[in-house]
């Protein structure tokens, strides 16, 4: 009997078994792996952006959010070739890669005489984090089988994020009592220890159970299962009304995210919060967002993809709304967890659209595909917000990337169809 936890798919020929029950222990480290490398993210969401302005002297939100820019444009590339570098060398050579890239970063943040340091830390972790986060990604789409692929994704995303919310917290904790650094910045050191021990030791590759998935799959016309790359880029961008939903939907995603990051906290300081205010802000978003997902993630295998990706993108969007319009630490607190909640249900559904709709044959290559688009949102993002708030003031900034998020959503629910076979029409 079929367990829920557990897709009733065997690779008889193989052993290999594919499900997350079958596959509790690699998943579990996995899940950790991938806190890890979320903190490593997380040690910049409080400090980076009054880092720019307090000891670097930037004065425009243009340059502040240069490390922004530096960061997405990076990692939006670095995704592309992790799915293309895992299919051909497999995923723990990649994970693996991600993580000696995340080494330096630490110390360059604490230490680094110039902003080009900051700059050049920001290239290292957007290309760590393009490998390590795509990698796990891929890897546990590859253990949990078609039929908890959202599931999947949640407890995946949650796993980043939450310690995103985390880092950033005690980052700003720290901060406030020793200082903008080197302190704040300690904590990303133990982590890229503890996650390169982690992908070097104990975590086993997982090629082998996409390719076990694949064989699994009725015969299919080869033109549809054998893809060039450039075949997979294009599908997953423009052709497929799905895929390339999603697409664009995460690019959306991750520009509001970017303002998030390197906005937020600029307007709240302008508004007289403190650094404590200002972390904990940082910390409510990225907390409900992680945490949200191990719900949604759930709840798109029951309902469903499209519903769910529409209506967060559009609470998302009044969000965003209401911080331009608020200016007080509660009006912006309740914006925080609203954003959170939106992105919750839209990050990990996303990717299970991904991994509905693409075959296992070139299924990591689309995943590196729509991660492109989403985190090259950061760098749309950066430049996005930083021209704006520099030319019309930082709410006019807020606002129109509310407006944009809104139509994203609009978008999807006009253009993209449901992919979850069992909620499909």
């Amino acid at each position: 009997m079929t367990t829920p936890a557990t897709t009733p798919s065997t690779a008889e020929s193989s052993g290999i078994r594919l499900g997350l029950r079958a596959n509790l222990a690699q998943f579990t480290l996995l899940v950790a792996v991938n806190a890890l490398v979320g903190g490593m993210l997380g040690q910049e969401r409080t400090v980076l952006s009054p880092l720019a302005v307090q000891v670097f002297g930037l004065d425009s939100a243009t340059a502040g959010l240069t490390f922004i820019l530096a960061f997405g444009a990076t990692k939006a590339l670095t995704n592309f070739f992790a799915g293309t570098l895992s299919d051909r060398y497999g995923r723990k050579p990649v994970l693996t890669a991600g993580w000696l890239l995340a080494v330096p970063v630490p110390a360059m943040l604490a230490w680094g005489p110039s902003w080009g340091w900051i700059i050049a830390a920001n290239v290292l972790l957007g290309a760590s984090q393009g490998l390590a986060w795509s990698t796990t990604v891929i890897m546990k789409i590859d253990l949990a089988g078609p039929e908890r692929r959202g599931l999947a994704m949640g407890l995946n995303e949650a796993a980043g994020y939450v310690a995103v919310a985390a880092t950033a917290m005690a980052t700003g904790a720290i901060a406030a009592q020793a200082g903008l650094r080197p302190e704040p910045f300690l904590l990303g050191a133990a982590y890229a220890a503890l996650g390169l021990g982690l992908s070097v030791l104990v975590v086993r590759e997982t090629r082998d159970h996409a390719r076990a998935e694949a064989g699994l799959h009725p015969v299919q016309d080869r033109a549809g299962t054998e893809l060039t790359t450039r075949q997979v880029a294009r599908r997953t961008s423009f052709t497929d009304k799905a895929l390339s939903s999603a697409s664009q939907a995460g690019l959306v995603n991750n520009l509001n995210d970017a303002l998030a990051w390197g906005i937020f906290p600029l307007l709240f300081a302008a508004h007289g919060l403190s650094i404590g205010q200002i972390g904990a802000l940082a910390a409510i978003y990225p907390a409900v967002w992680g945490a949200g997902q191990l719900l949604t993630g759930w709840w798109s295998d029951r309902i469903g993809r499209k519903h769910l990706i529409t209506a967060g993108m559009l609470l998302q969007a009044v969000a965003i709304a209401l911080v331009a319009a608020g200016t007080t630490f509660g009006v912006w607190a309740t914006a925080q967890v609203l954003l959170g909640l939106g992105t919750a249900m839209v990050y990990p559904t996303l990717l299970a659209v991904i991994g509905d709709v693409a075959h296992p044959a070139w299924r990591a290559r689309a995943v590196g595909v729509y991660r492109l688009w989403r985190d090259g949102g950061f760098a749309v993002g950066a430049l996005l917000a930083g021209a704006l708030a520099d030319a019309y003031g930082l709410s006019t900034a807020v606002w129109a990337v509310a407006a944009l998020t809104a139509a994203s959503g609009l978008l999807v629910a006009v253009r993209m169809y449901e992919t979850h076979p069992q909620a499909a029409p």
